[in-house]
């Protein structure tokens, strides 16, 4: 009796990391363009909205210049509250996103409505092009394509968009990125 309720307990133990890592991979990086509401409790005039710079910084008053973009708000909290540990004891720091405006996708070629979107949700392909209002009829549902950066590399990621359609490719309607470029010949 006693291993089963030890077998039970490692594996609802075990459950529970792999859970925890699940939920660590699925969060939210930040962006240049997003805006962060940030606080320090007790501090009045450390109450401030910044944003994300081009460059990835933000800068906030007593703590100067932090890179934020590819960070999630835990680590920029975090950051802060060790920059702030010079000026005050044990700061209470507080980082919120406002707006997730530097999370968008660009779809660009022969859909209905092209430009760039705001991903407020996680989106894939599909969902994308249905933003911008789907495919024009004369586009080549066999040549789209995804261009991805990373960092100074870049790939190009194929969509098979006409099997798609049909139930089938369907690791090609792959799940975007900030910054991801859609390209609909």
């Amino acid at each position: 009796m006693f291993s089963k309720i030890l077998r039970s307990s490692l594996v609802l133990a075990l459950f529970f990391v792999l859970a925890g890592t699940a939920i660590a991979e699925e969060r939210y990086l930040l962006n240049a363009g997003d805006v962060l509401e940030v606080s320090v409790w007790n501090e009045e005039t450390l109450q401030k909205q910044v944003i994300i710079l081009p460059d990835g910084m933000i800068s906030f008053p007593l703590a100067g210049q932090l890179m934020a973009q590819g960070k999630s708000v835990t680590d920029v909290q975090n950051a802060l509250k060790e920059k702030l540990m010079e000026y005050l004891s044990d700061p209470v720091v507080t980082v919120s996103v406002i707006n997730v405006a530097g999370n968008s996708v660009h779809i660009m070629g022969k859909v209905n409505t092209p430009g760039s979107f705001v991903m407020s949700q996680r989106l894939d392909v599909m969902q994308a092009l249905s933003l911008a209002g789907g495919l024009s009829p004369y586009a080549e549902e066999n040549n789209i394509i995804v261009l991805r950066r990373t960092g100074n590399k870049q790939q190009t990621i194929p969509v098979h968009y006409a099997a798609i359609k049909k139930g089938r490719d369907l690791n090609t309607n792959i799940v975007l990125k900030s910054g991801d470029v859609i390209v609909i010949p």
